[in-house]
């Protein structure tokens, strides 16, 4: 059982509480100007417990000042704590990294596979859908567990908010990076089937995880044989001018240089999507992805 711990006068002038002494007597919570910051008590909590931990993505400079022996985290001293321990990442302040006991290695283990996140790319029509569904099948079959993510699919939702403007097309697969390294992160052989078509976009999505644990496959299938199937028709709405911007007519696209598997298509010599499929269980085989 935890010992009550003893009463502490509050820090400040007087009452401590602007004066009005609401917390005289009381520990007081860590605060900012005009109000409590979220996540005090957990500061507080760490203190007595001993805790000392930095957040690993921290890109600001430390704003906490020491004196006394104590650490100013947002202009309130807190004794136990010598480092900063929130950190901002982008737009999002104050914010602290947990980890837990249970990792990548340990959810692996369970799952008998290593998470990966296999990147299908090619122009629109050239059969990456068909393809991540075929390779997501094959791997169930042999016992593992996918999830594909869809280009498509997930602009009916995560992404419905985005356009096909340069930005937004940027926006689209960053989010869907971030997404497919928890997928790897918890064990999971992700399949991302998207155009992306600008190689910067794609490098930043294989730099969100372990670098052997990115697989770009490239379906290298000829505009004319993707512009003859057509599957949704945007190749003539394009060519008609109805559609601007449309990657292989007024928007180009960026083939990988340097990508672990190319899946070539000619005009009349595409090989089925099984085989294709096999072609990538092979990679994966041959890396240790599929564990026995």
């Amino acid at each position: 059982m935890l010992a009550k711990a003893p009463f502490r006068p509050c820090c400040g002038g007087g009452g401590g509480g602007g004066g009005d002494g609401r917390w005289a007597g009381r520990p007081r919570p860590v605060g900012v100007a005009g109000g409590f910051r979220r996540g005090g008590a957990r500061l507080v909590a760490a203190a007595a417990a001993g805790e000392r931990r930095t957040a690993p993505e921290a890109v600001s400079p430390p704003a906490a000042a020491v004196a006394g022996g104590k650490q100013r985290v947002n202009g309130s001293a807190v004794a136990g704590i010598d480092r900063l321990v929130t950190s901002t990442v982008g737009k999002s302040t104050n914010i602290l990294w947990h980890d837990c006991p249970i990792g990548q290695p340990e959810r692996q283990k369970l799952l008998n596979q290593k998470g990966c996140v296999v990147w299908i790319t090619g122009l629109s029509g050239s059969g990456k859908s068909t393809l991540a569904c075929t390779l997501s099948h094959e791997l169930y079959s042999r016992g593992h567990l996918t999830y594909v993510l869809d280009g498509d699919n997930l602009r009916h939702g995560l992404n419905r908010d985005l356009s096909f403007k340069a930005e937004d097309r940027a926006e689209n697969i960053r989010r869907v990076g971030e997404v497919a390294k928890l997928f790897a992160d918890a064990g999971v052989i992700c399949i991302a089937s998207l155009i992306s078509p600008y190689r910067s976009d794609r490098n930043a999505c294989r730099n969100l995880v372990h670098n052997s644990s990115f697989i770009e496959v490239f379906l290298n299938v000829p505009l004319e044989v993707c512009e003859a199937r057509d599957p949704k028709g945007l190749y003539k709405l394009a060519r008609s001018g109805k559609i601007k911007g449309f990657t292989g007519i007024d928007d180009p696209y960026e083939p990988p240089f340097d990508c672990e598997i190319v899946i070539q298509c000619k005009v009349g010599d595409c090989a089925a999507p099984k085989s294709m499929a096999d072609q990538v269980v092979s990679y994966l085989e041959a890396n240790g992805f599929l564990q026995d």
